[in-house]
């Protein structure tokens, strides 16, 4: 069944409660007459509480109601928070700079208001050493403890060790934070004025995406011009072109 309120024609109902463009309480009026109204208006009427006795209807500008109405939920759903638990999982015995690279992620979760669930994997003979992982696990703990807390405490499940670590700050204080950098950014870009250095700088960037291209770019300049700048060689013709002396025989 459809869920939009039925309009003008599609009312079936012998009287209604209309409410005037301006909100305004007209009272029971015959369908035919609220009809005339609408037309009179040039608006349409739309029925806004259908379960009602009479049932109410309103006259409005049934487009732009739609309009409004979806981007109040666009809104909505911006600005709506969903709990996430990023995972990381790490080794009792894992690299320095793999440490430092889960670290970063563990970071960046929590910094976006996301929960973190830490896992620990043993394998063979690391099972019989349980305090390696919880070791670890506290290192991230308290090397995080500015953005998140300790949620769950580590336990042991099987072969894995495992931690959760929740954010100090929520998550649409997060989303809050991120939106208004972003905006931030966008209005010192628009800020810039055509021609300048800034602006030239960010156009270039734009274009090519990341250093690499330009990097590249600068490469096939050099080739290019080291190609025009060396001297031609002459072609090769039939009377150039070396002989092939005939191989001796065998008899000679």
């Amino acid at each position: 069944m459809s869920t939009e309120p039925r309009i003008n024609d599609r009312i079936r109902v012998p009287e209604v409660r209309l409410v005037g463009p301006s909100g305004e309480q007209v009272g029971i009026v015959p369908l035919a007459k609220a009809l005339e109204l609408a037309q009179e208006y040039d608006l349409d009427l739309v029925e806004v509480a259908a379960t009602a006795r009479p049932p109410v209807c309103k006259l409005m500008d049934y487009g732009k109601f739609k309009y409004e109405s979806a981007m109040k939920a666009r809104e909505a759903r911006k600005n709506q928070a969903h709990t996430v638990i990023k995972e990381m999982k790490l080794r009792p015995k894992i690299d320095p700079h793999d440490y430092d690279t889960k670290k970063g992620h563990v970071v960046r979760f929590l910094k976006q208001g996301d929960k973190v669930k830490i896992t620990i994997m043993f394998r063979g003979r690391e099972q019989s050493r349980p305090e390696l992982g919880f070791r670890l696990l506290q290192r991230l703990a308290d090397d995080v403890q500015d953005l998140g807390f300790i949620e769950s405490s580590p336990k042991q499940d099987g072969r894995n060790m495992i931690m959760v670590l929740g954010p100090h700050k929520k998550k649409t204080e997060a989303m809050a934070e991120a939106r208004a950098l972003a905006d931030a950014r966008k209005a010192e870009r628009q800020g810039r004025t055509p021609g300048s250095d800034a602006a030239a700088d960010d156009d270039l960037v734009d274009d090519l995406a990341d250093d690499d291209l330009l990097v590249d770019d600068e490469v096939a300049d050099d080739e290019a011009t080291e190609a025009q700048d060396a001297p031609a060689e002459a072609p090769v013709t039939e009377a150039d072109a070396p002989v092939e002396q005939p191989a001796a025989s065998q008899g000679a």
